[in-house]
């Protein structure tokens, strides 16, 4: 049998958990208060994924490698859906106007319609819709 998980839960290491928290409060997202506190926010990003949103001192308690300098070096790309076009482009221009920068040009495939940003302390996010009707077409 395959193995699947129940949830996912992503840990960012960030300069500022309050600023953090703020930024994606802005872009729409909520946070569940029993599992943040001064030192880290728990972002909900769906049902079933979650981004613990840590102070560096924090999350090096949860790794003996080094931090990864966002400014300088990607991590990783952190990927989500949004319903519509406009929904991304929503997100991506508050993100943008909340302090986020833009990491990539616009990727439009007709079916799939992709923008991405940094957050404030450079982690490399991008918003995807997927018209599944068009995929399906010949």
């Amino acid at each position: 049998m395959a193995f699947t998980s129940k949830n996912i839960f992503i840990n960012l290491s960030v300069k500022d958990v309050n600023k953090s928290t703020t930024f994606f409060k802005e872009l729409g997202f909520e946070f569940n208060p029993q599992f943040s506190d001064d030192t880290t926010s728990c972002m909900i990003i769906s049902d079933n994924i979650f981004a613990m949103i840590m102070i560096e001192e924090r999350f090096k308690g949860f790794s003996k490698k080094e931090i990864v300098d966002t400014t300088i070096s990607a991590e990783a790309i952190l990927s989500f859906s949004a319903e519509s076009r406009d929904q991304v482009d929503e997100i991506v221009n508050k993100a943008l106007a909340s302090g986020g920068t833009s990491f990539s040009d616009v990727q439009d495939h007709g079916f799939m319609y992709i923008r991405g940003f940094q957050d404030l302390d450079g982690h490399l996010w991008e918003v995807a819709y997927i018209d599944e009707s068009a995929i399906n077409q010949k």
